[in-house]
C-alpha cells in the first residue's frame, strides 16, 4: 500500500444529528431522488448506504470551500480521504465561479481511497465536493478533507516569520442574562472529544444577574473543563467589555501573568452565548488560521437559528461613502439551502438578485467578521490591542478594520458557521441600541473614514426624517444623545461605558413609542384613517403610488395632530406594514414589536417632532463642522483606549 498523502485533516465530513428535519439535513448531504432506500447513520461521522443508492456531499458543511483555501492558505492542493466498508464509486467534482460543475476524477473504492486535487483553478471562486454511488451495501467509516503537508511558518506584514503554531485555542463566551444558552454553549464545546482536545482554556465573563452557575448542567460542564475553565463576574460592560475581558485574560492581563492566560494559546476564539454551534467549525477555523499564509482573522458565517437551513450572513463590509456596514458584494441575504442547494444555478436570464446559488460559488471578501464567531491569532491581539470601549455595536467592525490596517486580513469562511437569531427579529435599529449604532458608527468613522463627511451626514439626515415620519420619537431623541456623546470626545468613553445604557433607557421611558404593551387588544378598536380604506393602511405600494403618498404624508405630518387618535388608534400595524408611507398618514397607531411579543402605541406630535428635528439638525451640522477636529482627537486617544493598562483599571486588575 502506498504511503498516505493525507497529513493533517482540515475538515471532517459530517452527518446531521439524528432526528433533524429534512431542510437541516440538506446542509450535510443530499440523497438522490431515485434512491429506493434512505441512508442511515447512528453517529455523526459514519454513514450506511444501501447498494445502488447515490449520495452527494455538494452541501454547505461538507463541500470544500476551495477558493478560500486558494486565496488565503499555504496549500497548493487538498486531499480527499474516504474510508469504506463495501464497494462504492467516488466521483470528485469542482465548480467554477458561476456554479457550473466540472468533473475532476473518480474511481471505485474499497477500503481507503485518497484523491489529491489541485487548488489552482480557484482564484475567484469554486468548491470541491464528492458524490458516492454504492455498488454494494457500503459504510463510510470516515471521510474528510486533508492537507498534504504540515503547516509552515507564517509571514508577518513586516516580512518576518512566526510559527507554525500548535493546534490549540482559548475559547471565550461572554454572557448576559442568558444562563440556559451559556450552559448549552459549554456543553457543545465538551460534546466532541476532538474539539475538547484542542481547547486550552474556556473563559466566560458573566455580566448579568441571572448566572449560568445557577443553571442545571453548569456544574457538570464546568467540572468537565476543570482547571481549564474560568468565570469572571463583572458589571454590564456590554459586548465590548465581555470580549475585551476575554482577550485581556487570554493574554495574561497587563503583565501577562494572570492564570487564565497561562497556556498562552496561539489563538483566541470569540463566540456569542446565544448561538448554536456546529462543533467541527472550531476545528475548521483553527486549521484555516494555522495554514494561512500570514496571520489573519477567521470568521464564521451566520446561519438563521429560527430557519436553520438558511444562511443569514455570508460576509460584511463597511460602505466608505456613508460609513455604514452592509453586505459584501454578491452576498445573498438569508439564502435557503433546502430550496436552493449549491447545485442550483438558476435559469438563463436570471436577474442578479434571483434566488439561486450561483453567487455562493464566488469568494466573498470582507472588511470584518461579527463576533458571533471569530478566531483571532494571539500575535494579532498582542500587536493591535484590545477592543474599543463601545459597549455594543461596531466594536467587531472596528477591530477588523484595525487589523486590516496592520496587514492582518479577515475572511468569513464558508462551512465554518454558527446558528444565531436573525436580525429581522430584532428592533435594534429603533430601540435602545439605536444610540450605540449611531454613536459608535461616528467614533469608528472618526478613526477610519477618509474623505468628505458629507455622505455620513446625508444618511443621518435621511434617517432622522424617516424616524420622525414613522413617529419613532424616542429613536431620534437617543440618536441626538449619541451625537452629543460623540462630540464630547474620546476621554469619557471609559467613564460612560457602564452608565450609558441606564441613561438611554431613562430617556426612552418618556416616549410612548418606546413603551411596550402586551397586546393591542387592550386598546379600543382602531378607528381607521379618514378617506383611506382600513385594508389599505400599511399595504404595499408601487413606486408611483409611493411618490403620491410621500406628498400626502408630508402634508399630513406638517398639520396639527388630532389628539383623539392618542386614545383610540387608527390602525394596528404589523412591523412589515409599519412603513413611512403608512404611518405618515396617521396620528396614532399601534405597531407590533419585531419579536411579536408586544406592541407600542405611536402617537404623532407635531411640536415634539419639530423640536427633535431642530436639535438633530443642529447636532448634525456640528458633527460636520467638527469632524476633522474630532478625527484628530479620537485617533490620538486610540492607543490608550485599546490598551491592556486602561482595560485593567476597568477590570480592577
Amino acid at each position: 500500500m502506498s504511503e498516505s498523502k493525507a497529513v493533517e485533516r482540515l475538515q471532517r465530513v459530517l452527518l446531521p444529528r439524528r432526528g433533524e428535519p429534512h431542510d437541516v439535513r440538506t446542509l450535510y448531504l443530499l440523497e438522490a431522488e431515485q434512491n429506493k432506500e434512505r441512508a442511515t447513520w447512528s453517529d455523526r461521522f459514519s454513514l450506511s448506504i444501501p447498494a445502488g443508492a447515490e449520495i452527494s456531499f455538494q452541501t454547505y458543511f461538507n463541500a470544500f470551500a476551495a477558493s478560500y483555501w486558494r486565496r488565503w492558505s499555504q496549500l497548493e492542493s487538498v486531499v480527499l480521504k474516504v474510508v469504506l466498508e463495501g464497494e462504492a464509486r467516488v466521483d470528485i467534482y469542482r465548480s467554477k465561479i458561476d456554479g457550473s460543475r466540472i468533473a475532476v476524477e473518480g474511481d471505485l473504492v474499497t477500503g481507503t481511497g485518497e484523491f489529491e486535487i489541485s487548488l489552482a483553478p480557484f482564484e475567484d471562486g469554486g468548491w470541491i465536493w464528492f458524490d458516492i454511488t454504492a455498488e454494494t451495501d457500503t459504510v463510510i467509516k470516515e471521510a474528510g478533507w486533508w492537507a498534504p503537508v504540515a503547516p509552515g511558518p507564517q509571514t508577518l506584514p513586516n516580512g518576518t516569520q512566526v510559527g507554525p503554531f500548535d493546534k490549540r485555542v482559548t475559547v471565550g463566551i461572554p454572557t448576559f442574562n442568558r444562563p440556559v444558552d451559556a450552559v448549552k454553549a459549554l456543553e457543545a464545546l465538551a460534546e466532541d472529544p476532538e474539539v475538547d482536545a484542542v481547547i486550552d482554556t474556556v473563559l466566560m465573563p458573566d455580566q448579568g444577574n441571572k448566572h449560568p452557575a445557577d443553571e442545571p448542567g453548569y456544574q457538570a460542564a464546568s467540572e468537565h473543563f476543570g482547571d481549564r475553565f474560568f468565570e469572571f463576574r463583572q458589571g454590564n460592560l456590554g459586548g465590548s467589555g465581555g470580549y475585551s475581558r476575554i482577550m485581556f485574560e487570554a493574554l495574561g492581563g497587563v503583565d501577562g501573568t494572570k492564570p487564565a492566560g497561562a497556556k498562552e494559546s496561539p489563538y483566541i476564539l470569540y463566540m456569542d452565548d446565544d448561538i448554536a454551534i456546529e462543533p467541527d467549525s472550531i476545528l475548521r477555523a483553527l486549521q484555516a488560521a494555522r495554514y494561512a499564509k500570514s496571520p489573519m482573522l477567521i470568521g464564521g458565517q451566520m446561519l438563521n437559528l429560527q430557519e436553520r437551513s438558511h444562511l443569514h450572513s455570508m460576509g460584511e463590509v463597511v460602505g466608505r461613502h456613508d460609513f455604514m456596514w452592509t453586505s459584501a458584494p454578491y452576498v445573498h441575504y438569508d439564502h435557503d439551502f433546502a430550496k436552493h442547494p449549491l447545485s442550483d444555478r438558476g435559469k438563463p436570464g436570471d436577474k442578479p438578485d434571483a434566488p439561486n446559488s450561483r453567487d455562493l460559488h464566488r469568494r466573498i471578501d470582507v472588511d470584518y467578521n461579527g463576533w458571533w464567531m471569530t478566531m483571532i491569532p494571539r500575535v494579532v491581539a498582542e500587536e493591535i490591542g484590545q477592543p474599543l470601549p463601545l459597549f455594543i455595536k461596531w466594536d467587531d467592525a472596528e477591530f477588523g478594520l484595525r487589523a486590516g490596517d496592520h496587514g492582518y486580513p479577515t475572511a468569513t469562511w464558508p462551512g465554518i458557521a454558527i446558528w444565531h437569531m436573525a436580525w429581522s427579529d430584532k428592533d435594534d435599529a429603533i430601540d435602545w441600541q439605536a444610540y450605540f449604532h449611531l454613536r459608535n458608527r461616528l467614533i469608528v468613522a472618526a478613526l477610519q473614514h477618509t474623505g468628505p463627511v458629507d455622505g455620513i451626514i446625508k444618511s443621518m439626515q435621511k434617517a432622522t426624517i424617516k424616524h420622525l415620519v414613522c413617529m419613532e420619537y424616542s429613536t431620534v431623541a437617543i440618536q441626538n444623545e449619541a451625537m452629543k456623546d460623540f462630540l464630547a470626545g474620546p476621554d469619557q468613553l471609559f467613564d460612560i461605558l457602564e452608565t450609558s445604557l441606564p441613561r438611554i433607557n431613562a430617556i426612552r421611558k418618556t416616549y410612548s413609542d418606546a413603551i411596550v404593551m402586551p397586546t393591542a387588544a387592550n386598546l379600543p378598536k382602531p378607528s381607521g384613517a379618514p378617506g383611506v380604506p382600513i385594508n389599505d393602511i400599511g399595504g404595499r405600494l408601487a413606486p408611483v403610488k409611493k411618490a403620491v403618498w410621500a406628498l400626502k404624508g408630508l402634508k399630513h405630518s406638517l398639520g396639527k395632530e388630532d389628539p383623539k387618535h392618542h386614545e383610540v388608534p387608527q390602525a394596528n400595524l404589523a412591523p412589515i406594514n409599519a412603513r413611512w408611507f403608512s404611518l405618515s398618514r396617521l396620528d396614532g397607531a399601534t405597531v407590533t414589536t419585531a419579536d411579536g411579543r408586544g406592541v407600542v402605541f405611536r402617537k404623532r406630535d407635531r411640536d415634539m417632532a419639530k423640536e427633535l428635528l431642530q436639535e438633530s439638525r443642529r447636532l448634525q451640522q456640528e458633527v460636520a463642522e467638527k469632524f476633522a477636529q474630532l478625527q484628530d482627537q479620537y485617533r490620538a486617544a486610540h492607543k490608550q483606549l485599546t490598551s491592556r493598562e486602561a482595560w485593567g483599571e476597568i477590570f480592577n486588575d
